[in-house]
């Protein structure tokens, strides 16, 4: 008994099977995966009588500045040329370890040789407004209006004096923000084949706002790849930097943020 040829068959099957352009633009988009992160803080906060000391949250305190995290996503164009976004996510690290200098921290003094406990808790909220003037059906370009919210923790301890004796009381203090960092700027996207798509989005802004007054650089480049029509995986790199003066009740003080990582996920579209 002969076997059949499996290969012109599958090859036959391949041919027969629907085929589909992904599109530049997305009526409606989730996404969803990880964001391995890479942030670089630096904060300073003042007590009521002097200016506190510039703190490298992992050179100074030992904590972890990169990590893996989760993040979603999703984005919405209800008309043609109108498209709104929103993402979240959230990161937190801690740490325990011996000063190697002086430190004064929102009125608090820390000396050399203290051990600290630091905890720092971040969430990020963002969302985005993209009008597409301009594209036909492989490529869009359009400006961009961006805000994304950050609300950061920073909690301090000492858990031991300089002699290494453990401190009994908590001699400690904590410190918070939120930190609003919008951006003007501009989106691209383009299909370039069948199943491939590339964006980029970059943007600027320098103002005061919610009693910051901060410069904000972000750009983010990405590609995607659609093996199914409405199914398909991400991979896209993000920096963000801010520059702020804050003066507020629950942090007076300085902060240079550098949010930056790769993400990688899985995109349900239509």
């Amino acid at each position: 008994m002969k076997r059949p040829h499996l290969l012109p068959s599958f090859l036959l099957l391949l041919a027969s099977a629907p085929c589909w352009a992904v599109e530049p633009l997305d009526t409606f988009s989730v996404r969803a995966g990880g964001y391995i992160t890479d942030f670089d803080t630096k904060v300073r906060a003042d007590g009521q009588t002097g200016q506190g000391t510039r703190i490298d949250l992992h050179r100074d305190l030992g904590l972890d500045n990169n990590n893996a995290i989760g993040v979603i996503a999703l984005s919405w164009r209800p008309w043609e040329k109108h498209e709104f976004g929103l993402s979240w996510y959230r990161d937190s690290a801690d740490a325990e370890r011996n000063t190697d200098r002086d430190i004064d921290f929102n009125g608090q003094h820390y000396a050399t040789h203290t051990r600290i406990r630091a905890k720092f808790d971040l969430d990020a909220y963002e969302g985005y407004y993209t009008w597409w003037a301009w594209g036909d059906e492989r490529w869009a370009l359009g400006p961009r209006v961006g805000l994304i919210w950050y609300q950061m923790d920073l909690d301090l301890s000492a858990t031991a004096d300089v002699n290494g004796d453990p401190v009994n009381a908590r001699a400690g203090n904590n410190v918070n923000a939120d930190l609003p960092a919008p951006t003007i700027g501009g989106s691209w996207r383009w299909a370039p084949g069948e199943h491939w798509r590339l964006s980029a989005d970059a943007g600027y802004f320098s103002a005061s706002l919610n009693d910051v007054d901060a410069d904000v650089t972000f750009g983010r480049g990405g590609v995607e790849y659609f093996p199914w029509d409405n199914w398909g995986f991400s991979l896209d790199y993000t920096v963000r930097r801010i520059e702020a003066d804050v003066d507020a009740s629950r942090l007076d003080g300085n902060l240079r943020f550098v949010d930056s990582g790769v993400r990688v996920g899985v995109i349900y579209r239509f």
